[in-house]
């Protein structure tokens, strides 16, 4: 088997076929996070366009928007976030938890059916219809309904995992398709069946558009968790909004806002790090266009 891994090994990666490998070498030099022509790093774009929103926000909320208060400037969200955010921690915390639950049952079950497809090629059809339906149930109508039928967090989890699930399913089975045919070719010629195949090249293969699923999952995740709070629970950051709204609390439903967009880009930002630790081979494209 180690003789087929590395013929396969080589058949991925161009072994044989006369291509510089001086080329690869040198798209890995240092300086890779800084654009080419000595241009800004990526990161910096990210910091002056937020900085350049937050100054149009504070210029909005002492002008135009200042008539009802219902639009406050930063440093009035940041008080409330200082003195008034112990109250909210167990919201906080428990829309985060509910949401991880979800990501982790939708996605493993998105993974592990796209997955399935390939041992049972009969059941594509049958998986990509099922994906298609979550995709199209409206989650504001099914909300109150598993709301009626369970119990305690769980409506507020499957709206979670619901969120994800076809996302990751779509992008698991794209990365599956997406094998190398040389690969493919090179295990069926040595005597290697579709399993086969599936643990030693496509697997590999899909890891890049599956990663980049659960990036968009993550942030999902959590918006179906407060939707699911918003249509019935008893805590959590939608029913804090909610309430904060009520009392007209403008600067803490901004606050929680602010916490609820933190977290969700928390989870994006984290899905990337561990992808990029898991999968440095895969190519990674910057906003604006451009591989890195």
């Amino acid at each position: 088997m180690t003789t087929l891994q590395d013929a396969v090994a080589g058949a991925a990666t161009g072994g044989g076929t006369g291509r510089d490998d001086s080329a690869l070498g040198r798209r890995a030099e240092p300086g890779g996070g800084r654009q080419r022509g000595g241009g800004l790093p990526g990161w910096l774009g990210g910091v002056i366009v937020t900085a350049g929103v937050i100054a149009l926000w504070w210029i909005l909320a002492v002008t135009a928007l200042e008539k009802g208060g219902a639009v406050p400037t930063p440093p009035e969200v940041v008080r409330s976030l200082v003195t008034d955010m112990d109250d909210f921690w167990p919201s906080i915390r428990s829309t985060t938890w509910i949401a991880i639950k979800g990501f982790l049952i939708g996605n493993g079950l998105a993974i592990g059916l796209a997955v399935l497809c390939f041992g049972i090629p009969v059941l594509d059809r049958i998986v990509l219809q099922i994906g298609v339906v979550s995709y199209c149930l409206p989650i504001i109508a099914i909300g109150p309904i598993l709301t009626t039928v369970f119990e305690g967090s769980t409506p507020q989890t499957a709206l979670a995992g619901i969120s994800v699930f076809f996302t990751t399913l779509v992008g698991t089975l794209l990365g599956l398709r997406a094998a190398d045919q040389a690969s493919l070719d090179v295990i069926r010629a040595s005597g290697g069946n579709r399993f086969t195949q599936l643990r030693l090249v496509r697997l590999r293969a899909a890891l890049p558009s599956t990663f980049a699923a659960l990036q968009i999952a993550a942030p999902a995740a959590l918006l179906g968790a407060i939707i699911g709070e918003y249509l019935g629970a008893d805590r959590g950051l939608g029913v804090a909004m909610v309430a904060t709204q009520q009392n007209l609390q403008v600067d803490m439903t901004w606050a929680l806002a602010i916490v609820a967009s933190a977290i969700a880009g928390f989870g994006y930002a984290l899905v990337g790090l561990i992808a990029r630790l898991l999968t440095p081979w895969a190519p990674r494209t910057k906003v604006g266009g451009g591989g890195s």
